[in-house]
């Protein structure tokens, strides 16, 4: 097994540090920019709602999307979701001890 790396985290207005496997830091990357992106988008539809709201909805939003590339033949799972939401949980319970 890989050492893992830390990394700063930013959802929303919040850093979270965070170790990650190596191989898996662009996956990590790429699914906190789309979180993010998300966040902005949701803050422009639905404004005054707290930071909080925005993220529950893009957890929301993220959980139940579907993949692109998923033809409706085939509906298996797409990793980067799995590895996202894994990640959104570990965020969210470390967020409920502070």
């Amino acid at each position: 097994m890989a050492e893992l790396i830390p990394i700063a985290a930013q959802i929303g207005d919040r850093t979270y540090r965070i170790k990650v496997e190596p191989k898996d830091e662009a996956v990590v990357r790429k699914t906190l920019q789309q979180i993010n992106d998300k966040i902005m988008e949701l803050k422009s539809v639905y404004v005054g709602k707290d930071m909080q709201d925005y993220i529950a909805m893009t957890m929301i939003w993220y959980a139940t999307q579907q993949p692109a590339t998923t033809s409706t033949a085939s509906t298996q799972e797409d990793p980067s979701i799995r590895k996202g939401l894994e990640i959104l949980e570990g965020l969210i319970e470390s967020g409920l001890q502070e």
